[in-house]
């Protein structure tokens, strides 16, 4: 079983000054760590791979420093057999699980941020996951983050965690 955190949208040094308290329980034990952009600073990746290991993706708010420490635009990886994809932004929610399922035709998983709007659905297949945000929690009413259990091909258990 590979346990797995999800966080985007940390947009330091704004709102990440450093590891929020709650964020560090939760990542406490896990196995890898997906951020899904909007990082803003690579000093984020640094504090979260001392963690884990970090997968990341470029988000709109991100510079050349976010993609040299390895943020690519979009990202397509397998953890524990689950293919799993990664994007910053997916577009409006009107024909998102189309969009994805075009763009990433062969994931089980598609995670994703940019909205800071938590979202969790399967359609096809194929579940879409963002995780919201740890730090920027807008028009939400809570900070939030996800937490993946996968294991031989199969996620056991999604759930968005609330963090503020």
């Amino acid at each position: 079983m590979l346990r797995v955190a999800v966080v985007s949208d940390t947009h330091a040094p704004r709102f990440w000054k450093a590891v929020p308290p709650a964020v560090a329980e939760q990542l406490a034990g896990v196995d890898v760590i997906l951020h899904a952009g909007d990082v803003c600073t690579p000093s984020v990746l640094d504090e979260l791979a001392a963690f884990a290991p970090v997968h990341v993706v470029a988000g709109n708010n991100d510079g050349p420093d976010v993609a040299a420490w390895g943020a690519p635009e979009t990202l397509e990886i397998e953890l524990d057999g689950v293919r799993v994809a990664m994007i910053h932004d997916s577009g409006s929610k009107q024909g998102r699980a189309v969009r994805m399922r075009r763009m990433f035709p062969d994931a089980d998983l598609v995670v994703f941020g940019h909205s800071h709007i938590p979202w969790d659905t399967e359609q096809d297949g194929q579940r879409l996951f963002n995780p919201g945000s740890p730090t920027d929690k807008r028009r939400q009413p809570r900070g939030t983050m996800g937490r993946l259990v996968l294991d031989a091909g199969r996620i056991v258990s999604a759930e968005i965690v609330p963090v503020t």
